[in-house]
């Protein structure tokens, strides 16, 4: 299909002839659809974005999913295949422990009877995001699905969480497999790629009118996400909604973003939300029995049938999967089965998602917070009256606090039953604090302010284990700083280029070469000395950069092999590497340097030559140092740069980025909200299309877009105006 929309206002549209895909959508179904398109315009501006209007919210969220089936189908669909467990089916065996561990925890006949049950307005919306997907199936025949022909309403529920993957990624795929293959007991159970994300994660800041030199609030939004992850859009209806930000790919809410009259933007969350629990477990008959309080109890079981692609053919894999009161049963351990627990209630986690973006200011907004399923995320907030909050978390499930809730509980006690969710009320939580700041960047909730932040003695360990990062101590350093804020000033603080983290790191390498220089070969001296004249700042030009980010990696692997399994926070992971003794030291920087000779003729590189931005042409990430790429100055988060860019090697010369920033928006809410944006790459992952990779250079260099969103602005500046179904 052609994506290059023409630079024209006035469109002279011819409905397309309509492939109802041989008698996979009805006739009735096809004119219903049609009929509620016919209701919606589509705007895109001269960067791809789409403001779309709709008459009622049901419109807007159509006209949404329309909008990102044209942007991302593939992506939509992919999302929707991961959540319900049928990737085997299109990738093969590879993700037959994804599929099984999304089977345990979802259960699509509970979806189907939710959206039965689900009030009007939310079953017009679930109506209204997958009649956009099917409708844009429909009268894009040439646009052929992996495996999903027909959205249905419920499959939205299955999807609940916006964030990457949600809670489901702290089960182990590896305990899942020893598990249901009565394979070698290994004892896992958390999953290893959620012990290691304390440093990854996003940035959210607000600034109160009494730190602007407006007078009005300023905002920060900072996801730091897989590359493309979400869109940029625009969603309006006659109905309250007018919400502007970033949407996961699939979902019919915008995850972060801002209204005219408030902002929200999330942060992965430490606290603790996510229970493990050890059965004893007996067999009796046919099935098994678990024990609650003495008393046995049967095992519920489901089974569970997996398509997986085989040479070509799809076979079949089935289990049985196990389920206690607590959920589903994930692996063993010391002869014991481990069920968790964590956040379940989908219908009210996307009401909740929902509404957020029709809140009309601070109370509107905290009562959509009172619903209680944000299982994942901090929320940073501000707002047109000046208000600036946060939230440290959200669904908080209440525990017996003499019960030692690290790691798996005793499951045959009823005293390790969740109690209900703690209220609102009992959570840490900001307003307005006399700092006149707040940021938050994964990082430990007492610290997201100057004074006055909140007491930790105050609240459970269970809510807020989050430890310190080198983000978040970069951010408090700005704001402490800062007397008063501009939009420009804020995105200057946001694109700082100091990388704290190394203030430890680079002092153990000197000091390791100080130590031992007389045994050393004086090849050591120049790259030692370039590093200790380094100000710990990132640059496309700075060649110390790359010395100290490649032997940082080298040091960082080897503190992995030598603690495998230790789950290391940020700030303890950088003591570790700078820990290392003084000849593992030297023979990191050794190696790096051998390294940089070897690909690039000498170790005296600049970052931007070995740090490059390319836009991968598919879902998987493959590079090539032959394609054209463009040199990135932006840093790592996990040593502290506030602009994330987290780049490695793919089997190439060069590194690439893969995930850091993502959406970015800087917004200021006075009597009217203005704001700037940014998206990695480009709104169309389509290749070839002049909006997929638009955007990269405002995104290396902080060059931010004004965005539209008063609709005489839209208008003013529209490329291209449609209704879904008509083209051009």
């Amino acid at each position: 299909m052609n994506r290059h929309y023409k630079f024209s206002f006035f469109i002279l549209a011819v409905f397309f002839s309509i492939n109802v895909h041989s008698g996979v959508f009805t006739d009735q179904e096809v004119a219903l659809w049609k009929k509620q398109a016919s209701s919606i315009t589509i705007y895109r501006d001269a960067y791809g974005v789409p403001h779309i209007y709709g008459k009622t919210d049901a419109d807007a969220v159509f006209g949404l999913l329309f909008a990102q089936c044209e942007d991302g189908f593939e992506r939509v669909e992919m999302n929707y295949i991961t959540a319900l467990g049928r990737q085997s089916e299109v990738k093969g065996e590879a993700y037959l422990w994804q599929d099984l561990r999304a089977r345990l925890v979802n259960d699509e006949q509970r979806a189907r009877k939710l959206y039965q049950s689900a009030n009007p307005e939310m079953k017009k919306l679930l109506d209204a995001f997958a009649g956009g997907i099917n409708y844009f199936l429909i009268t894009h025949p040439e646009v052929k699905p992996k495996l999903l022909n027909r959205f249905e309403p419920w499959m939205h529920l299955m999807f609940a969480e916006g964030s990457i993957g949600g809670d489901i990624t702290s089960i182990s795929l590896q305990g899942i497999e020893q598990f249901y293959t009565g394979g070698q007991k290994t004892g896992y159970f958390i999953s290893e790629d959620h012990e290691s994300k304390m440093s990854d994660g996003s940035n959210g800041f607000a600034i109160s009118p009494s730190r602007s030199q407006s007078g009005n609030a300023l905002f920060y939004i900072n996801p730091h996400t897989t590359f493309y992850f979400r869109g940029e859009f625009h969603v309006v209806s006659q109905e309250g909604l007018n919400a502007y930000g970033a949407a996961t790919w699939g979902q019919l809410f915008l995850y972060q973003g801002f209204n005219a009259t408030c902002g929200w933007m999330h942060t992965s969350s430490q606290a603790d939300v996510v229970d493990f629990y050890s059965e004893r477990v007996e067999k009796s008959g046919d099935g098994y029995v678990y024990f609650q309080d003495g008393k046995s109890v049967p095992v519920e079981t489901k089974e569970i049938k997996i398509g997986v692609l085989t040479n070509g053919s799809i076979g079949q894999r089935t289990f049985t999967g196990y389920r206690t009161i607590h959920g589903p049963v994930i692996t063993e351990k010391n002869g014991d089965w481990i069920s968790v627990a964590m956040m379940d209630f989908p219908l009210e986690a996307i009401t909740q998602s929902f509404l957020r973006t029709k809140a009309t200011g601070y109370e509107s907004y905290r009562k959509t917070m009172d619903i209680r399923t944000n299982s994942s995320n901090n929320t940073v907030y501000a707002d047109n009256k000046g208000n600036i909050a946060y939230w440290h978390g959200n669904f908080m499930p209440r525990r017996d606090p003499a019960v030692n809730w690290k790691g798996e509980v005793d499951g045959s006690t009823s005293k390790t039953l969740w109690k209900g969710l703690h209220e609102q009320s009992e959570m840490i939580h900001l307003l307005n604090p006399s700092e006149g700041w707040i940021q938050n960047c994964n990082s430990n909730p007492f610290t997201a302010t100057g004074k006055g932040g909140p007491d930790s003695l105050a609240f459970p360990y269970y809510m807020a284990p989050d430890t310190e990062n080198f983000r978040g101590i970069h951010a408090r350093r700005l704001f402490s700083g800062e007397d008063k804020f501009t939009a420009a000033t804020l995105l200057k603080n946001a694109f700082d280029p100091l990388m704290p983290g190394f203030e430890k790191i680079i002092p153990a390498i000197v000091s390791a070469y100080e130590n031992n220089k007389k045994i050393l070969s004086s090849e050591f001296s120049g790259p030692v000395e370039l590093l200790k004249s380094w100000d710990f700042k990132t640059s496309v030009d700075s060649k110390a950069t790359t010395l100290a980010m490649v032997t940082g990696r080298k040091m960082q692997l080897l503190v992995s092999q030598k603690t495998k399994g230790q789950g290391l926070d940020n700030i303890a992971m950088v003591n570790a590497m700078s820990g290392l003794s003084e000849m593992e030291i030297i023979r990191c920087l050794k190696d790096s340097m051998d390294e940089l000779v070897s690909k690039f003729g000498s170790w005296q590189i600049s970052w931007g030559t070995l740090n490059r931005f390319q836009r991968p042409e598919g879902l998987d990430n493959v590079f090539n140092d032959m394609k054209e790429s463009l040199p990135v100055g932006l840093g790592s988060g996990f040593y502290g740069a506030l602009a994330t860019f987290e780049s490695r090697p793919f089997g190439t010369d060069k590194w690439y980025g893969v995930s850091g920033n993502s959406f970015v928006a800087v917004v200021e809410f006075g009597k009217k909200v203005t704001a700037k944006s940014i998206l990695v790459g480009g709104q169309d992952c389509l290749p070839g299309s002049r909006h997929f990779t638009d955007q990269a250079s405002g995104y290396i260099n902080a060059a931010f877009k004004d965005v539209l969103f008063y609709k005489p602005d839209v208008i003013r500046n529209a490329v291209v105006r449609y209704t879904p179904g008509m083209r051009q």
